[in-house]
């Protein structure tokens, strides 16, 4: 039925970074969609806040607050999530991180903080929920993986941020990798690559929207909406013919080169 293209009833949903900012924004779309939704995120506290929040209009959205920064973070959780679900319909890799600084100046820390937790975490995530995933897809209804990268991994911005430009730029190969894999389990792994919404990552966004939105093409900064839409599409139906593939919601601003100037 073409109503129920994008319902996520009946499935469960794990988002990382979930308890702010772009992850908040997909964890409150799938639950509008009628999904049962597990958020983590490194603090316990703002995590267990979020999903109480997130379910006092009658949904069901349940914390774990875990670190997954280290393998041994990842595999904690996964672990947990298990223990309570035989099986994962949607796996959101969205906790992230950022560093800039100038090139001469620009540390290992900086360097390895951003590559662990971006690149190296959202494989490990999938690699360690891959059979609760692999249960709970069908070549009928496949599970997802999706992967939040950025338009920061598809053009430079201007700011000195090396490993995140590399680590998100490496999400998006990495998800056509994985998809390749992985279809054969029935499940599809695709990514999205926001633009500026307003975060605490996007400060900029968050406190100088205006100023912002006068740089992008539809010169508005992303709403919340936004994000949950594209997310929503290819958690459900609608999207499960899509395979290993980024969209880019940014407003246009990767294609910016290409567009016509102020009018």
């Amino acid at each position: 039925m073409l109503t129920d293209l994008f319902s996520l009833e009946g499935r469960t949903a794990l988002v990382t970074g979930g308890s702010r900012g772009i992850g908040k924004m997909i964890a409150a779309g799938f639950i509008a969609q009628g999904a049962k939704v597990y958020i983590s995120s490194r603090k316990p506290g703002a995590c267990d806040e979020a999903a109480a929040e997130l379910s006092k209009d009658g949904g069901v959205c349940i914390s774990l607050p875990q670190d997954v920064s280290t393998v041994e973070g990842v595999q904690s959780l996964a672990g947990r999530l298990t223990d309570l679900e035989p099986k994962l319909d949607i796996l959101v890799n969205n906790a992230g991180a950022a560093w800039g600084a100038e090139f001469e100046e620009f540390p290992e820390s900086g360097w390895d903080k951003v590559m662990n937790l971006n690149l190296k975490s959202p494989f490990f995530l999938t690699q360690a929920l891959h059979g609760a995933l692999k249960a709970a897809g069908s070549a009928e209804r496949p599970a997802k993986v999706i992967n939040i990268a950025s338009i920061d991994g598809i053009r430079l911005n201007p700011m000195e941020t090396y490993s995140y430009h590399a680590s998100k730029s490496g999400l998006i190969y990495l998800t056509k990798r994985l998809a390749a894999r992985l279809i054969r389990d029935h499940i599809n792994v695709t990514a999205i690559a926001p633009g500026a919404f307003a975060s605490e990552m996007n400060r900029a966004a968050r406190d100088m929207g205006d100023e912002v939105a006068r740089r992008i093409p539809s010169r508005r900064i992303g709403r919340d909406e936004d994000m949950a839409a594209a997310a929503i599409y290819l958690a459900s139906r609608a999207g499960d013919y899509v395979v290993g593939e980024t969209i880019a919601v940014d407003g246009g601003v990767a294609l910016a080169s290409l567009a016509p100037g102020p009018s």
